[in-house]
């Protein structure tokens, strides 16, 4: 049994009280869902700026009885009532409430600020007083124009967009907090994260899903560059895993920051090429896709790739899906959200 498995087997064992930030969105309602599988009492917080209802009724789909430890409390991470109200009689703090994105932050770096800093703040503050642990969602984008690969945790440049230099003052906080006021908190630095329930629509959606959408509706699809661009993408099950370790690892492994990803590099061209071999089956079109190559886009590395031992040695962390493996669940969870939808343009391939 490896250390996952104990802590999951320890956990139906022996229940607590969480609370997940950002619980309508795509890492929270996952974090919502495997923790309800658990046996888990879970308090969901979420203003759904960036979520959705209907991530929240998926879940409660899929969870059957368990739903009836849920509570969802609709508030924003701004306000340090909701915060404090939110982390009333709480063990564990699963901060995953953020403005996501570079372009966004580019765009309005004003309200990427007051959520991403402010709001955080806000949340270390509530958990502080309720002497709960805080594990929250850092960001890959904290190394900024650091050259070298693979990423380690303690080597960073310079942030290149208003998102990174948020997501680098939320370690800096956590670190104060923890010698100011003995606060326990882990941050876990998120590579490219992807996987159901991963919204594909609006300005802002992330590559994967926003691909998928465009191959099965025949669109255009986009590469950024010359699609030699490589990323360290990582399925949420990794994810959902790195979350429940540092939620309960041991002391010494507490007030530190861990890289969360595979360990490898996928270039976009090679992303596109498998995300058409898997829907090339389901879609005749897909086949005959192509994308347009575009220009860079403003605040983005050229390379990202983690180096994940810190997290293997000191939480016990093992990927338990490769890129290829989430992708093949990933893609059955879109192409059925699509046809639930009714957003699909095109019809199915008969193969």
């Amino acid at each position: 049994m490896n250390k996952f498995q104990e802590v999951q087997q320890h956990l139906r064992q022996q229940r607590r009280h969480w609370l997940v930030t950002g619980a309508a969105g795509f890492i929270g309602s996952n974090l919502v869902e495997a923790l309800l599988k658990l046996g888990q009492r879970v308090t969901g917080l979420d203003n759904f700026a960036t979520g959705h209802r209907h991530n929240l009724e998926q879940v409660r789909e899929l969870v059957g009885d368990a739903w009836a430890n849920f509570d969802f409390i609709e508030g924003d991470i701004r306000s340090l009532d909701d915060c404090q109200r939110a982390c009333a009689g709480v063990d564990i703090v699963l901060h995953q409430a953020a403005l996501g994105s570079v372009p966004r932050s580019i765009a309005n770096p004003i309200l990427t600020n007051e959520t991403n800093v402010s709001g955080f703040l806000n949340m270390l503050v509530a958990a502080r007083d309720a002497k709960a642990r805080f594990v929250y969602a850092a960001s890959s984008s904290t190394y900024g124009d650091h050259p070298g690969l693979p990423k380690v945790e303690d080597r960073i440049g310079k942030p290149l967009s208003p998102y990174a230099v948020t997501k680098y003052v939320n370690e800096l906080y956590a670190d104060v907090f923890a010698r100011t006021y003995g606060t326990e908190s882990v941050g876990l630095r998120y590579f490219n994260v992807f996987g159901p329930r991963q919204d594909p629509h609006g300005a802002y959606a992330a590559v994967i899903p926003q691909w998928v959408a465009a191959l099965i509706n025949d669109a255009e699809l986009r590469i950024n560059g010359d699609g030699d661009t490589s990323r360290d993408f990582c399925y949420i099950a990794n994810v959902v895993q790195a979350n429940l370790l540092a939620a309960l690892a041991p002391q010494e492994a507490v007030n530190q920051v861990y890289n969360v990803a595979l360990g490898d590099r996928t270039t976009l061209n090679e992303l596109y090429e498998m995300m058409r071999a898997e829907l090339a089956p389901r879609f005749a079109h897909v086949a005959g896709h192509a994308p347009r190559h575009v220009e860079f886009r403003a605040g983005d590395v050229r390379h990202s790739q983690a180096d994940i031992s810190k997290a293997a040695t000191m939480l016990a962390y093992a990927p338990t899906h490769r890129i290829a493996d989430g992708l093949k669940e990933a893609m059955d969870w879109y192409v059925q959200d699509f046809a639930r939808q009714g957003r699909a343009a095109v019809a199915p391939s008969k193969s």
